[in-house]
């Protein structure tokens, strides 16, 4: 079976990156030490060459993950290697893969790839648990990791079909948690707001679908295909909580053009690298604080806080300003667990320059 790669996003600016003698796939799915990739010529599963394996084993981010464009080198036989991954447009990048310190933080600063090359972030949030704080939290930190991947957040409501009362004052809770975002609610199974969300797609445009287990995504998927392409299980009747059907992540191309990766539920999401991200989701906070009376108002007591005047008057959940304070913190966490590796990642560099210095020292005549 062939594909035509440029309704899998590939454009022809992107020929200058590859290397000689190689020829452009997308990742579809990975395991490990290799991928299942979509070429021109077909899926093709590769394994991982020499390039790629030394540069990932100084960049675990480095790896091959879904949504990379890569380039496959020519083996005898007709078979391919995954030579190199180009670089990214975009990528949804989560800390806190490793051990958890104190805190609930990640303890090594490490970062995991969960898509690439996406231009949108579905955040999918079952509309029967969105009312509970801890939810809206994960809203808020699923759209601020959005805003840094460099794709477009857009929130879904899913399973609206079993809300049954309230459902306009839960999508105007999550608006306020994810200000400038479009919010919408969808029911897969009765087919409401499927096209909405397909509509995103047209021009072969790519999106990551994230969210807990039992959040309906495969389901969505599905829905999207026209088809049943992804396994599907209800949520548990006693808690109402979602048991993992999707194991791993992978790249969909749909029927009627664009394509979507789905996910395995995401039961913990660190923050890695923050910049801009928080300072996006709260932009209502950011706005507030222009009119504090000092330029550097923490927000927790000082006087003339705009902020916290906010808060006392109702028009800012003390929710939110919790939340605010908690992203706030791991980001400044993460920053400074990223510039000690860095700093350590150096320091081991310049030992094996100067001890390669010293041998040769010695070896001269």
């Amino acid at each position: 079976m062939s594909y035509d790669l440029s309704l899998l996003g590939w454009t022809e600016s992107r020929s200058a990156e590859l290397p000689a003698l190689t020829v452009p796939a997308r990742v579809a799915r990975v395991d490990r030490g290799a991928a299942e990739v979509i070429a021109s010529d077909g899926q093709h599963h590769v394994k991982y060459g020499a390039r790629v394996r030394r540069a990932s084993a100084d960049d675990p981010v480095a790896l091959p993950c879904v949504g990379d464009w890569v380039a496959l080198k020519t083996l005898p036989e007709g078979r391919y290697e995954l030579d190199a991954v180009l670089p990214r447009t975009s990528a949804f990048v989560r800390g806190g893969v490793g051990r958890v310190s104190r805190g609930g933080l990640s303890g090594d600063g490490q970062g995991q790839v969960l898509a690439a090359n996406v231009d949108l972030v579905f955040v999918a949030e079952p509309s029967m648990h969105a009312t509970d704080f801890a939810d809206l939290g994960r809203i808020e930190r699923l759209v601020a990791l959005a805003w840094e991947s460099d794709g477009t957040p857009v929130v879904l409501v899913t399973k609206s079909d079993l809300f049954e009362q309230g459902l306009e004052d839960l999508l105007d809770d999550v608006r306020v948690a994810a200000p400038g975002v479009d919010v919408h609610a969808v029911s897969s199974v009765l087919g409401q707001g499927v096209d909405l969300v397909r509509g995103y797609l047209a021009g072969s445009r790519t999106a990551v679908v994230l969210g807990p287990s039992g959040a309906g995504k495969s389901t969505l998927v599905n829905a999207l295909c026209s088809s049943e392409v992804m396994e599907t299980q209800q949520v548990r009747a006693g808690d109402g909580r979602g048991r993992h059907t999707t194991v791993h992540r992978e790249l969909i191309p749909l029927p009627d053009g664009g394509l979507v990766i789905d996910t395995p539920g995401i039961r913990r999401v660190g923050l890695y690298e923050m910049t801009e991200g928080v300072d996006l989701v709260f932009s209502d906070i950011e706005e507030l604080a222009q009119a504090c009376r000092f330029a550097d108002c923490a927000h927790t007591g000082e006087p003339g806080c705009a902020v916290l005047a906010a808060v006392e008057s109702g028009d800012l959940p003390d929710r939110r300003l919790e939340s605010w304070r908690k992203l706030q913190r791991e980001a400044a966490w993460m920053a400074t667990r990223t510039d000690a590796r860095l700093r350590k990642e150096q320091q081991n560099r310049w030992k094996i320059i100067h001890k390669e210095m010293r041998r040769s020292n010695r070896n001269r005549p």
